[in-house]
């Protein structure tokens, strides 16, 4: 798995104030949890970028003044006005303590139903999962190849060993549905079979007959 490397410093300054001092020297206030111990850091805002902006899973690896520390990306705060990245939480990973983390996933295969006719709709991107640090993964692989028209796989058909899936069951993560050309040729087929089975309209009733 990739892994983001960040140079940091110590925060020994807390508040609001504190915060814009560091934003001003362009680096991003932060925050380490998880551990033995709550860890207050700051970093250049270029450090984070990789790590931000990816919709990739990674590992960072934060080195404080001699001291190194794996985690996961956990929170981000950006600026309301300029979009700006001005705060990060990170999960400290400890061997035997089980954390929990939003894993992306990666779809495979081509679904029977698409090469029916029917269009791929992929309803989930990521998965909450909790686990031991060592079976972190970049992505779950999802083998959609037996997804037939109109059919749904959901959460609880996705399996991982060692993973326990925190997200609900039922929720459907990929389905396969009609097309709209598919519709109307289902449409088109199915009023002549219609006509065919139809009944026959029922004869008029006859004039009266003229009196003499």
């Amino acid at each position: 798995m990739k892994t983001i490397t960040i140079e940091g410093q110590l925060r020994t300054e807390h508040g609001k104030a504190a915060a814009r001092q560091i934003r001003s020297e362009e680096k991003v206030p932060g925050v380490i949890y998880g551990g033995a111990k709550e860890i207050n850091f700051s970093a250049p805002v270029t450090a984070f970028k990789n790590l931000v902006y990816t919709p990739d899973f990674q590992l960072a690896e934060v080195n404080i003044e001699g001291k190194t520390y794996n985690c996961i990306m956990k929170d981000l705060q950006f600026d309301k006005v300029t979009d700006d990245l001005i705060h990060i939480d990170l999960l400290e990973l400890v061997e035997d303590k089980k954390m929990i983390a939003t894993i992306p996933l990666k779809f495979v295969g081509t679904a029977e139903g698409v090469k029916e006719g029917g269009k791929l709709i992929l309803k989930m991107k990521a998965l909450k999962v909790k686990t031991y640090p060592k079976y972190l993964q970049e992505n779950i692989k999802v083998d959609i190849t037996n997804l037939r028209l109109n059919g749904n796989i959901r959460v609880e058909d996705v399996k991982v060993e060692h993973y326990e899936i925190l997200n609900s069951p039922r929720i459907p993560v990929a389905s396969v549905v009609l097309t709209r050309e598919l519709k109307q040729e289902e449409a088109t087929t199915a009023t002549p079979a219609a006509a065919a089975t139809g009944t026959p309209a029922a004869a008029a009733p006859a004039a009266p007959a003229a009196k003499k």
